[in-house]
């Protein structure tokens, strides 16, 4: 009889690797450098940015966060709810020293790390390169490295897929940690508001709300064409995430998005040349960031906030090379000039470069626009 020659196994039998993925989030980072740094704001209510009468909250210590102040509250508003709260300006520089200590440590542990922003960030330890034996061992020793080093404190998310991990770091904070295997992703995301799902904005969570949609359960009790009708574009990214499905790879050299600064002034501005002189300034810090990362762009944008903290942009296609800081510079004056003169009393102004044709070089950090 002659052989018979078996197929080889098909590979839609061979099951998919399940990756490790740990979300690293510190813990009210800007205030908890600052408290760190100066021991007379240890165990009070602070507030990084703005000032008592002005300005935007960058950043609230625990103690402040009791009384509900929160990031990107207005100043006066935090300062009513916690009449004691202490204002420190931010240091930046500061900040992102810590950062580089703290992504030296992921280093340590995996080629695989997505920086979200100074504070946060992804990474895959599907590799034991340590031999440490488990994800939730490397998060613990991750966390207990961050502390030597930076005397600071992180909390982790510890699950198979990016959407899990980020939602698991904050379940347990401050300094705490949380694990979801596969065999509870579903369940896990169900018992959560769908709120604090990522991409679900103040204006989403209220249209689920009106659909009685406000759990992940609720959310994954909707079919696929229901949510397409009414979600379009979103339909699918939250039909897989209320399942606990997400098939993201860690991305190791992620592009930013856009990038600019900002600033807030002590005084509400209409004068044109006083606002025009105003947006010199931010455009020269924005330059400065641009040029540091070789980055050319099509969109130039401009945000306006007023003094009733009505907040516009406005945005122009603009090629822009890291040569050209003119053009650039142009661009948001014709995008200013457009809205005077003015009678409201303007007390922000921003510029961004996006739609961005990145060099390997682009820092992390810019993706969102930091304020000045």
């Amino acid at each position: 009889m002659a052989d018979i020659d078996h197929p080889a196994p098909s590979l839609a039998r061979v099951p998919p690797r399940v990756r490790k993925i740990i979300h690293i989030d510190m813990d009210a980072f800007f205030a908890s450098v600052e408290q760190r740094d100066n021991p007379e704001l240890r165990g009070k209510p602070v507030a990084v940015g703005g000032s008592r009468a002005r300005g935007v909250v960058a950043a609230a210590s625990y103690e402040a966060r009791v009384f509900g102040v929160r990031s990107a509250m207005p100043s006066v508003t935090a300062a009513r709810q916690c009449p004691d709260l202490i204002f420190v300006s931010p240091r930046f520089d500061a900040y992102h020293a810590v950062s580089q200590q703290i992504r030296a440590i992921f280093a340590e542990y995996t080629d695989l790390i997505e920086p979200l922003s100074l504070d946060e960030a992804y990474l895959d330890v599907s590799e034991d390169r340590r031999g440490i034996g488990s994800a939730q061992k490397t998060a613990s020793e991750i966390r207990a490295r961050i502390l030597e080093v930076t005397g600071l404190t992180a909390s982790a998310g510890v699950s198979y897929n990016k959407f899990i991990a980020k939602l698991a770091s904050d379940q347990n904070k401050p300094d705490g940690m949380c694990v979801i295997p596969p065999a509870s992703g579903a369940k896990f995301v169900g018992s959560l508001p769908v709120r604090r799902f990522h991409g679900v904005g103040p204006v989403t969570a209220a249209k689920m709300e009106r659909l009685e949609i406000r759990t992940g359960a609720d959310l994954c009790a909707r079919s696929l064409d229901y949510l397409q009708a009414h979600f379009g574009s979103s339909a699918s990214y939250l039909y897989n995430a209320a399942r606990g499905q997400d098939d993201r790879p860690v991305r190791s050299h992620r592009a930013a998005k856009s990038i600019g600064a900002e600033r807030t002034f002590e005084t509400d501005l209409t004068d044109r040349d006083a606002l025009m002189a105003a947006l010199d300034r931010v455009t020269e810090a924005a330059w400065a960031r641009i040029e540091r990362n070789g980055a050319c762009g099509r969109t130039v944008t401009l945000k306006v906030r007023f003094s009733d903290f009505h907040t516009i942009t406005r945005a122009r296609s603009a090629v822009v090379t890291p040569d050209q800081p003119a053009s650039f510079r142009n661009a948001g004056i014709a995008l200013l000039g457009a809205m005077l003169p003015t009678s409201s009393g303007i007390r922000l102004l921003g510029l961004t470069l996006s739609s961005i044709d990145h060099n390997d070089g682009v820092d992390e950090e810019f993706q969102s626009v930091l304020p000045l």
